[in-house]
């Protein structure tokens, strides 16, 4: 019997559709042809790329209702913010046509006895093993870089958000590329697991958990094959002593509920000085408790359900163990009573090592208050984890965030003074066990190609 995937809408769990898993050996035949068709889109020039890419772009925003549509059944994202990832997309896919065909241009360099020319050359199949949480954006993200570069791509979505999976290779094709230039694997993980030995598989890029990226890191290095690795964070969010108040409540109350709290650099810890602390927890647990539960379709709704109930399950498990090992609830702490997957929006405080809400990531609603005695100590505490994907800093003097922020803060990616999330023009990507390897900003067009010397003799 063949293997299937149920999903299942989030917000009233009721069924949506059932897809049949590809076998491995349907999946090896696919990739087969990938990488056929490499052989020919190699041979295009950067500008038709452009071209295709600027025609991505609009047929993704023709689609934009039905895209944002089928975020909020499959996975519970707000219909509004499902909008916005549209949106972006759009840019993303404009900024890698607009930047493409120069980052890729071939240089020339002098050398001994003659000259040189370096020279950006695609290098195959690229699989992409992506999450569910932005499930257009994650796959744009690395398709439409990849795509630029001459190489071609095939697709491991999450089984959550399938039916997003089918559409993305609908969108390719309305704009025009050429078949199996996109292709989407309706597969397991362990299926794109064996993947990872196909000879005309040359890279992988993963986001994802920081222990399956590992596995999928150990995987492709046996195989002699580079990975680009985004495996998600607890981001600390620092308040210093001169913070202002309003502005560190407003984006971390943004940073840590966007996309229902599952988003890989959410602001997860947010970290106070002891001076201004208790008016912070104050006002912090008042924003949380006015948020509104409910529909992700209504526009009222300001928190929609996790999109899973495996998921929320797990979150629950580690706010309890974490109250049991000291920590206290702050508001929140709960399985909503509510049809779908909700969960309560959730404050803990007394957060100590050990504890899941200090050590891992809670993808949720979720945040930890900790309480730091001064400057010094806060970013002690933000450097103290695992992770370095992004984080934050609140103060007045925005010079001294920003040496800070450059030489002191072991992340990725800083904001100062606010929340944001991926822009097309900056790169995308962090330290330690949040991964390596750079996406946007121009950086992701280069991280799978033959970086080729040619050297002329006069």
């Amino acid at each position: 019997m063949t293997d299937t995937v149920t999903t299942i809408n989030p917000a009233n769990e009721q069924t949506l559709n059932t897809y049949n898993l590809l076998s491995l050996q349907q999946a090896q035949s696919e990739v087969d042809q990938c990488h056929q068709a490499f052989l020919k889109w190699r041979t295009t020039s950067h500008e038709q790329r452009a071209k295709l890419l600027n025609q991505l772009a609009q047929v993704i925003e023709s689609n934009q209702q039905e895209l944002a549509q089928l975020m909020t059944d499959e996975m519970g994202k707000l219909y509004q913010q499902g909008l916005q990832e549209v949106e972006l997309c759009a840019a993303i896919c404009r900024y890698t046509a607009e930047q493409g065909p120069q980052v890729l241009a071939d240089e020339s360099r002098d050398m001994q006895d003659g000259r040189a020319i370096i020279s950006y050359q695609p290098i195959g199949v690229v699989l992409g093993i992506q999450p569910w949480n932005f499930p257009l954006y994650q796959v744009i993200r690395y398709a439409c870089a990849n795509i630029m570069a001459g190489n071609t791509t095939v697709l491991k979505h999450a089984g959550n958000v399938f039916g997003m999976a089918e559409k993305i290779e609908q969108l390719f094709a309305q704009a025009g590329f050429d078949d199996y230039c996109f292709k989407n694997l309706l597969i397991d993980g362990k299926t794109a697991s064996k993947l990872i030995e196909h000879s005309a598989i040359r890279g992988v890029t993963f986001t994802g958990s920081d222990e399956t990226g590992k596995k999928v890191a150990e995987l492709a290095g046996k195989q002699v094959k580079k990975t680009v690795l985004e495996l998600g964070s607890n981001d600390a969010y620092v308040v210093l002593d001169d913070a202002d108040l309003n502005t560190a409540i407003t984006a971390c109350t943004q940073g840590r509920l966007i996309n229902n709290g599952q988003t890989c650099v959410a602001a997860k810890r947010f970290i106070v000085v002891d001076a201004l602390y208790d008016d912070f927890k104050a006002l912090i647990k008042e924003q949380f408790e006015q948020v509104v539960l409910g529909d992700p379709n209504d526009e009222k709704t300001t928190l929609g359900p996790m999109a899973r109930k495996d998921l929320r399950d797990k979150l629950h498990q580690q706010v309890t163990e974490s109250v049991n090992a000291g920590a206290s609830i702050v508001t929140g702490g709960n399985v909503a009573e509510h049809t779908g997957f909700y969960y309560t929006p959730t404050l803990l405080e007394n957060i100590k090592p050990g504890m899941p809400a200090y050590d891992d990531e809670l993808f949720g609603p979720v945040a930890s208050l900790i309480r730091a005695k001064d400057n010094d100590e806060a970013m002690q505490i933000a450097n103290d984890s695992r992770y370095g994907l992004g984080g934050g800093i609140f103060s007045k003097d925005e010079q001294a965030a920003i040496e800070l922020a450059k030489h002191h803060f072991d992340t990725g990616m800083v904001n100062i003074n606010g929340y944001g999330l991926a822009q097309p023009n900056l790169p995308f990507g962090g330290v330690k066990d949040s991964g390596y390897g750079r996406e946007h900003g121009g950086f992701g067009l280069r991280e799978f190609v033959n970086i080729k010397t040619i050297m002329i003799n006069d």
